[in-house]
């Protein structure tokens, strides 16, 4: 065996314990050397060496032990065997925990000590024996049933037969240069179309772990001819389009008048590794259509992966089923496209993305992860901006005021192996408002407007001020003034540049009477007082002395 698979074997060797004891008389017996363990699919191999060639006719027993179990078990297949090799298959244990191995050499009533191999976990050791197939041909087809690798009953891959992928390589046998195709499957029943009718085809397949690491040697080569070509071809181009409730199923063929059927099968039973030929149903309203199209409720399939296959049929003619067509119920479902409301506020525009609602008030993307597609752009502006947004409510912020912009979004779903969004929704326009420049130039305006008489007045007040203070418009009585003519009046509050001498006068005149001004000493205090008085003209003789009087007192300064 292990000349015939090629491979490097697992070497486990351990030290005796030298305190092991030994049956009386085995001191002439030597335990067994260098033990190899080799274990595929479900079947372990154990193989070893004579420790001692000059001691004939020998026997040699085996014993495993495992966590689970206290004491030592025999392995029937290899108790008292001549042989230095054993095959047995796998004991009922658990593949996934370690498990021992010992060995030893006897002879009559005498043995060796036991040689125990290094404890070591089955499933990690085993290697993937390659799998058997089973053939079966059509006219531009070969079907393959693949047995997985291991029994029926497998133990070691009992956990693992739905994760194996299988890879086949298949030839013309009767070409000169040979031409392989590769192809991989993760399903136990295969098909190979395209092929030509009436030859012989060769192929060999091998299995993985997909996770592992673990692969297996190709199979056997095995050869089958393809049948004489069909007088009816199996429809082609096989397609499911969703459409609000339902789905289309639609196909090619070659001939018109003729008669169709078509048949689904769920995904997972083609992982079980048994005939499902049977197991085939018939989609409704698609039996006897004469038609290359049928339509169906979409209700009919719950959540998951189908295959489908149509076949086409003319009275006793029948073809072969088409090319088996896999179908997703989440990549075929029809994405309606959102629904979506604007909403200006000043000089941005709110953007609301909705779903379409189905019975029961329920929303059709509360299945989907999904993310949003907006084009957005200004409606008289050819040039449009593309965002994508996973929150339904968002702000297209500073924006033109008074401006009208129009948006429309599509649904995607985010998940890229499903490969599926909605059309474009309805394109929705909305006009900005003022905004809130416009608004603070209003409140400006409104402002200034009030605030103009208000400033006019101050205006006013300090003009009238200006004017009192440096150009006073008040004179002099004209009585007063003739005699002041020659030297021009100053305000008061004003200072000069040089003191000035005012004349004085005596107006004898009885009827007026003048202050006489007088020098002034203090520049910054100059005042002059003019008083004019007119009496009734009844003057007492004393006042008439006094007047006197102090007339010649001033004429008395004057002259000297």
């Amino acid at each position: 065996m292990f000349a015939l698979l090629g491979v490097t074997t697992l070497v486990l060797i351990a030290a005796v314990p030298g305190g092991l004891r030994s049956a009386a008389g085995q001191t002439n017996l030597k335990s067994p050397e260098n033990v190899e363990v080799y274990i595929i699919d479900d079947t372990f191999s154990l193989k070893w060496n004579r420790s001692n060639e000059s001691v004939t006719n020998v026997t040699y027993s085996v014993d495993y032990k495992t966590p689970e179990i206290d004491n030592w078990i025999k392995l029937p297949e290899c108790q008292y065997i001549t042989s230095t090799k054993c095959n047995f298959p796998s004991p009922d244990i658990n593949v996934y925990e370690e498990m021992k191995l010992r060995i030893r050499t006897e002879k009559g009533n005498s043995a060796s000590p036991w040689y125990e191999v290094d404890p070591f976990i089955p499933f990690q050791q085993a290697h993937i024996g390659p799998p058997e197939i089973h053939l079966q041909a059509e006219d531009k087809a070969i079907i393959i049933n693949i047995s997985p690798p291991g029994t029926e009953d497998s133990i070691m891959w009992a956990m693992e037969s739905s994760s194996f992928i299988y890879s086949l390589v298949i030839w013309k046998n009767s070409s000169d240069v040979e031409t392989r195709t590769e192809t991989e499957t993760v399903y136990t029943r295969a098909k190979i179309h395209k092929l030509s009718p009436d030859t012989t085809y060769c192929l060999k397949v091998k299995a993985r772990l997909r996770w592992q690491r673990k692969v297996s040697l190709y199979s056997p080569v095995y050869c089958i001819a393809t049948t004489v070509e069909n007088k009816l071809p199996p429809p082609e181009n096989i397609q499911v389009i969703a459409k609000n409730q339902v789905y289309v199923l639609k196909w090619d063929y070659t001939y018109e008048n003729m008669t169709f059927q078509a048949q689904w099968l769920s995904a997972y039973l083609k992982k079980i590794p048994e005939n499902h030929s049977g197991k085939w149903k018939q989609i409704p309203n698609c039996e006897n259509v004469r038609t290359t199209q049928c339509v169906f409720p979409q209700n009919h399939f719950q959540k998951g992966i189908y295959f489908i296959r149509v076949q086409a049929f003319d009275g006793n003619s029948t073809s072969f089923w088409s090319e088996e067509e896999k179908f997703d119920t989440d990549t075929q479902t029809l994405i309606p496209p959102p629904v979506i409301n604007l909403k200006p506020i000043n000089n941005s525009l709110r953007v609301y993305i909705g779903a379409p609602k189905v019975s029961q008030n329920k929303s059709v993307y509360q299945h989907y992860p999904l993310i949003y597609e907006i084009t957005f752009w200004e409606n008289t502006s050819n040039a449009e901006r593309k965002i994508v947004k996973k929150r339904t409510d968002f702000t297209f912020p500073d924006l033109k005021p008074l401006t009208v912009y129009c948006v429309k979004v599509r649904a995607i779903v985010e998940d890229v192996k499903w490969n599926n969004s909605s059309v474009f929704s309805d394109t929705v326009c909305e006009k900005t408002k003022p905004g809130n420049t416009s608004k603070t130039w209003l409140i400006a305006g409104i402002c200034t407007v009030l605030s103009i008489p208000f400033v006019l007045y101050v205006v006013k007040v300090l003009w009238k001020f200006i004017l009192y203070v440096f150009f006073p418009s008040s004179k002099p009585p004209s009585i007063i003034d003739q005699y002041f003519s020659e030297q021009p009046l100053k305000n008061l509050f004003l200072s000069t540049s040089e003191e000035q001498i005012e004349r004085c006068f005596i107006i004898e005149n009885i009827d007026t009477i003048s202050t006489i001004g007088i020098n002034q000493i203090d520049e910054n205090h100059k005042k002059f007082n003019s008083q004019t008085s007119q009496d009734s003209g009844n003057y007492s003789y004393e006042d008439e002395n006094s007047g006197s009087k102090t007339s010649e007192e001033f004429l008395q300064v004057e002259t000297m």
